[in-house]
C-alpha cells in the first residue's frame, strides 16, 4: 500500500508516503504560508506520488463533522489566509482518494496508539507543546471528536506564585498555550527555550504549568498513557519536573501503580519521536482506505 500523510503545522506542512507498517518512506517539508501558496506545494508533491489514500491531521481548529457543510474546514484560526479555509475540500477537488481528517494532535495520538508509546493500549492522551499546545485524546479504541474537538492547549491556569508573566494567548491570555507555549518562553524570557540552561528557573515554572494540565487529564479522562511531544519537550529536564508536580498535584488520590509508582513509564515521550504527527496522518488515511 501506498498512502499519503499530511502534517500540517502552524509553521511547517510535512507531507509523507508510508506503508500499513507505519513506515514513512518519503516526506518533504515546506513552511507554511498563506493557503493559495501552501495548497499548492501539496497537490504537486501528491500530483507527483501516486497514493491510495490520504491522511490529514492539521492545525486547527477544525470542522470535523460529516454532516455540516463546513466541515473540513479550518475555523477560527488566527494564521493569516487560513480562517474558514475549505482544506479538505481543495484536496478532494484534486484527488479521487479516500480522505482521513482529524487535528494534528489527534492525529499524533492515533499514530502513537497504532504504532508508538501507546501500542496494544486503548487510550491515551498525547500533547504537543510547541508554538501552540495542543491534546489529543484516544479513548476506548476510538479518537474523541464531541462538539468540535478537544481544545486542551486553551484550557484556564492557576498561576505560578513567582510568574508575573501576563500571558501570550490571542484569545485567553493566560491559558495553557499563553503561559507554557515556545513563545510563550520567548516572550517571558526574552530568548528562545532551547537557548535556555537546563537548570533555568523557566524549567520550574513550565513543568508547573503542564503538570496542572496532564493532571486534569488524568482525573477527567483516566487515560493508560500520557505521551509529551513538540518542540518544547526536547527540553529533557521537564520529564521530571512534570511528574513530580502531577504526583504533588494528585496527592495519591489516584490509586493506580502507573501514577504511584512507575509514573517514568506512565508520562513518557512520543513512543515514535518527531514522526507521531506524520505516522498518525498515515493511520489516519489507512483506515479511511479500509472503511
Amino acid at each position: 500500500m501506498r498512502i499519503g500523510a499530511i502534517e500540517a503545522g502552524g509553521t511547517k506542512f510535512v507531507c509523507g508516503i508510508g506503508n500499513e507498517e507505519g513506515t514513512i518512506e518519503h516526506r518533504v517539508s515546506f513552511p507554511t504560508e498563506r493557503p493559495e501558496t501552501t495548497m499548492k506545494n501539496v497537490i504537486a508533491y501528491f500530483k507527483d506520488n501516486q497514493v491510495e489514500a490520504i491522511g490529514i491531521g492539521t492545525f486547527g481548529p477544525i470542522n470535523i463533522d460529516p454532516a455540516s457543510p463546513q466541515y473540513g474546514y479550518v475555523t477560527t484560526t488566527p494564521k493569516p489566509g487560513w480562517a474558514m479555509y475549505p482544506f479538505l475540500g481543495t484536496l478532494k477537488e484534486a484527488f479521487d482518494v479516500p480522505f482521513g481528517w482529524d487535528t494534528d494532535v489527534n492525529a499524533a495520538a492515533f499514530g502513537e496508539a497504532t504504532w508508538g508509546a501507546a501500542k496494544g493500549l486503548d487510550s491515551c492522551v498525547y500533547y504537543t507543546i510547541g508554538t501552540g499546545i495542543g491534546v489529543g485524546v484516544y479513548a476506548e479504541g476510538s479518537l474523541v471528536h464531541g462538539l468540535v474537538h478537544p481544545e486542551g492547549g486553551h484550557i484556564l491556569t492557576r498561576r505560578h506564585p513567582q510568574d508575573t508573566f501576563q500571558g501570550n494567548c490571542p484569545y485567553h491570555g493566560d491559558c495553557l498555550e499563553g503561559m507554557a507555549a515556545g513563545p510563550a518562553l520567548e516572550k517571558r524570557w526574552n530568548v528562545k527555550g532551547s537557548e535556555l540552561s537546563p537548570d533555568h528557573p523557566a524549567w520550574e515554572i513550565e513543568a508547573f504549568y503542564i503538570g496542572q494540565s496532564v493532571t486534569a487529564s488524568i482525573l477527567m479522562l483516566s487515560p493508560k498513557k500520557i505521551i509529551l511531544g513538540g518542540g518544547v519537550m526536547h527540553q529533557e529536564q521537564l520529564f521530571p519536573l512534570i511528574r513530580a508536580e502531577v504526583q504533588n498535584n494528585l496527592k495519591g488520590y489516584v490509586s493506580a501503580d502507573e501514577v504511584l509508582k512507575d509514573i517514568d513509564s506512565y508520562i513518557v515521550p512520543p513512543g515514535l519521536g518527531d514522526n507521531a504527527g506524520l505516522c498518525g496522518s498515515l493511520a489516519l488515511g489507512l483506515n479511511a482506505l479500509r472503511e
